[in-house]
């Protein structure tokens, strides 16, 4: 049976909404002698488009999933944005143990899609 719209959007738009977040919160480390207000207001800025996805998302997705399924989404989401933000725009590795957290962490957000 294919998936509706009103589960796939939200995932998408959950995707996209974190990389924008992702640079919001984390984007400025790569500019470090940046000055901090500069830093925030562009982290502001970037956060609204996040904000423009996240919350329709949100609204979407309520047709199809809980709000902790949402929420559990989301984080997931996250953790796979940042791995690929972490290696590929700040050049930082990733380790076995984070591999080895990240996986608990799916495990367990796994039992909030159950029964």
């Amino acid at each position: 049976m294919p998936f509706s719209p009103a589960a796939i959007w939200p995932i998408v738009m959950l995707f996209a909404s974190n990389i924008f977040m992702t640079f919001a919160w984390y984007g400025h480390l790569k500019h470090k002698g940046t000055v901090l207000w500069i830093a925030i207001v562009t982290s502001w800025a970037i956060a609204f488009f996040e904000y423009c996805l996240a919350v329709p998302a949100n609204r979407i997705g309520s047709d199809v999933y809980s709000t902790a399924q949402l929420k559990t989404m989301q984080e997931v989401i996250t953790l796979l944005v940042f791995s690929g933000f972490s290696v590929f725009w700040l050049g930082e590795n990733l380790t076995w143990n984070h591999a080895i957290g990240f996986a608990l962490i799916a495990v367990g957000a796994s039992f909030i899609f159950r029964g």
